[in-house]
């Protein structure tokens, strides 16, 4: 118990006042960070994901969580996903769409009731299957560094522990926790590489876990050396001039290798491994070729580059106070609460967006559309990314950035212009509309 604390100190992970969400899926690891946290008197909260992967196991995992949660007090939310469908949507793994939804939704509710970071259950054998999965995927000398204690909000305090010493923990204390059964089939790499890879190397060499913990460790050490030669060389060759960035073009082609280095020099702008092969192309090339991320562009001129923001506002979000309202920026828009009449006929223009009152909590959010945004386009029953909405709509890179989202307790409510969320929408039962008008 003792190491808890003590690996939550060293790494700063909290202090005793945060209130801290914690991630349950009522498996080993999470019960028994779950019985740390409760029982070293901090404020906590109960999140728990139901994927519907497995049936009515998955249903029994989130009834044992509930009552884990009324057992000790602790406000619990829960929400189910159609993981699979989902995930065969967005063409991803299954894997892939649950950490995604898990940890997106996750977010949502720190926010919402206020909590100050969110808990994750990984442990020390996490750390070795990750380094061992992106081995075998391919990566970078980040892929190869851990499992972080603290990323942003997100927290690791089991990372000191490994999973022998969880299990220890769980039978000392008598704890109950369910068994998830596909923790046990290798069609999944992490179970392949858990249940049978692992088992080879500790033939090999049985210190195999605490060798790679600290082979892991020297790597991290190394990342540190190399980030700080990536960032001495990213002083000498960039400037800013009127929020732009300008790139000297000529000191750029004498580092190498180049592609490394522009790589980590671009990575902040969100440009991808094609498009920095791209820009290295083009350094010898005409003036004005231009090229676009989510939330930049860069241009390359004669004797540099040049990246700036797509939009001076795209980083901006902006309030709407009331129910009786207009803003003239970023968007004109027009706000009215109206009651609902038996005739009243409901608008088919894109620029009207017409929405149940109750469902909507003011203030609203307006603001750039970022990747991972999702919400439920009107007519459909699921979660579509705005990534995959833009694509459907055939918009073209312009009408992506001049494109503006409304929230609502940080859910979209309407795509302005273009498409409203069906949760949102007006139905039989609507007694009072909210109606936004872009004029």
């Amino acid at each position: 118990m003792s190491g808890f604390q003590s690996f939550i100190d060293k790494e700063g992970l909290c202090g005793k006042t945060d209130r801290i969400l914690l991630g349950v899926s009522g498996g080993i690891d999470s019960v028994c960070m779950l019985h740390y946290f409760s029982t070293s008197g901090y404020s906590t909260g109960i999140a728990h994901c139901n994927f519907g992967l497995r049936g009515e196991e998955s249903d029994q995992d989130e009834i044992f969580v509930r009552n884990l949660a009324s057992e000790f007090d602790i406000p619990f939310f829960s929400v189910k996903f159609n993981t699979q469908e989902i995930a065969e949507k967005e063409g991803i793994s299954i894997q892939m769409a649950a950490r995604d939804l898990r940890y997106e939704w996750f977010e949502e509710i720190r926010k919402k009731y206020d909590y100050d970071y969110i808990a994750i259950a990984h442990n020390k054998d996490d750390v070795i299957e990750t380094f061992l999965i992106n081995l075998t995927r391919g990566s970078g000398l980040k892929g190869f560094t851990g499992i972080k204690p603290k990323s942003g909000k997100i927290i690791r305090p089991l990372l000191f522990s490994s999973r022998n010493d969880i299990l220890t923990f769980i039978c000392t204390n008598n704890l109950e926790f369910r068994e998830d059964s596909s923790n046990n089939s290798v069609k999944y790499s992490r179970n392949l590489i858990r249940h049978e890879l692992i088992p080879l190397f500790e033939k090999i060499n049985p210190a195999f876990r605490e060798t790679m913990i600290e082979n892991i460790s020297r790597l991290k050490e190394s990342e540190e050396v190399y980030l700080d030669n990536i960032q001495s060389k990213k002083e000498l060759i960039f400037k800013e001039e009127n929020q732009k960035i300008i790139i000297d073009i000529e000191q750029l082609k004498l580092l190498h290798p180049l592609t490394t280095y522009l790589h980590e020099f671009l990575k902040p702008f969100g440009f991808s491994h094609t498009q920095i092969s791209d820009i290295i192309n083009s350094l010898d090339g005409i003036s004005g070729k231009k090229f676009i991320s989510l939330t930049h562009r860069l241009i390359k001129d004669r004797t540099e580059l040049i990246i700036e923001e797509v939009s001076a506002t795209h980083n901006r979000s902006f309030l709407i106070n009331s129910k009786n309202d207009s803003i003239e920026h970023p968007v004109r828009l027009n706000i009215t609460e109206l009651k609902r009449s038996e005739n009243y006929e409901i608008s088919k223009d894109t620029n009207t967006g017409l929405f149940d009152s109750d469902f909507i909590e003011f203030p609203l959010t307006i603001r750039k559309w970022k990747s991972g945004d999702y919400f439920m386009p009107l007519g459909m029953k699921n979660l579509k990314k705005l990534s995959d909405f833009f694509i459907d709509e055939k918009l073209s890179i312009s009408e992506k950035e001049n494109t503006w989202i409304l929230e609502s307790e940080n859910k979209i409510i309407w795509i302005i212009g273009k498409r409203i969320d069906d949760r949102f929408k007006i139905t039989g039962k609507t007694t009072k509309i909210l109606k936004i008008n872009l004029i």
